[in-house]
């Protein structure tokens, strides 16, 4: 069956057409046509006598399961279709074959089953969905922009090594690092021109780390090329034998 601009065409080949429902040829004889315009009416009898005879030609029986009983629930089609009428038109042609059957599924849409793309805040910082684990925290690290993801992986590196068993979490968009029944000792966030890693009691650490006035947390900004592990490992060794803040 083909659309046209003015008509609805419907081909066929060498088939009993007593009704005289073809009324257009292509390639001579070997394959004639219906054309049926706007309006027009054909008889849905003679038309689904046409179909019977073209699966019956072709050696494509109707499935097993789609016999006599089922056509019968299906109901008898309308003596005639409406071209404007979508359901007269829709019985007919549904009724003598039942194309469920054979046809094959959908393809899902590409990159359908892809992540999609980690939306970053302000500062970039990217916004991942509170949860526990480590997965979310590398989800956090690797949609870090620039220099900067580089810095997080080290940290989350060291935070590793110095910390057996660390626990892990997102909170806030922010990595957190705490060990269990202790509570959270250090997180960090990523802003536009460094990374700042906040101990929660920081005010118990020697050195004390250089920014905030608050009277527990205190955190280092970190920029390109400028993170001491020696002395960021120190800090996270202190951090981490103190009662931490909240339940990690």
């Amino acid at each position: 069956m083909n659309c046209w601009k003015t008509y609805v065409q419907s081909t066929g080949a060498s088939l009993p057409d007593p009704s005289r429902l073809f009324n257009s040829s292509l390639e001579g004889n070997t394959r004639r046509a219906i054309d049926i315009h706007e309006g027009e009416q054909i008889d849905a009898v003679a038309f689904q006598t046409l179909v019977k005879a073209a699966v019956a030609q072709n050696g494509s029986p109707l499935p097993r399961r789609v016999g006599q009983a089922a056509l019968r629930r299906a109901g008898p089609p309308s003596s005639a279709v409406n071209i404007d009428g979508g359901p007269a038109l829709e019985a007919s042609l549904s009724h003598p074959t039942t194309t469920t059957a054979t046809t094959p599924p959908k393809k899902a849409k590409s990159g359908a089953s892809q992540a999609q793309p980690v939306k970053l805040l302000s500062g970039g910082n990217p916004q991942i969905a509170k949860a526990d684990g480590d997965a979310p925290v590398q989800a956090y690290i690797a949609a870090m922009p620039s220099w900067k993801r580089d810095v997080g992986r080290r940290l989350d590196a060291l935070i590793v090594r110095t910390v057996p068993g660390v626990s892990k979490a997102v909170r806030w968009n922010s990595p957190f690092y705490g060990l269990a029944g202790q509570g959270w000792f250090l997180g960090f966030h990523t802003f536009t021109n460094f990374v700042k890693v906040s101990f929660f009691r920081g005010t118990s650490l020697r050195p004390v780390p250089p920014g905030g006035t608050g009277q527990d947390a205190r955190w280092i900004d970190i920029h390109e090329d400028d993170l001491d592990e020696s002395q960021m490992a120190t800090w996270i060794r202190q951090a981490a034998a103190l009662p931490g803040w909240g339940k990690s």
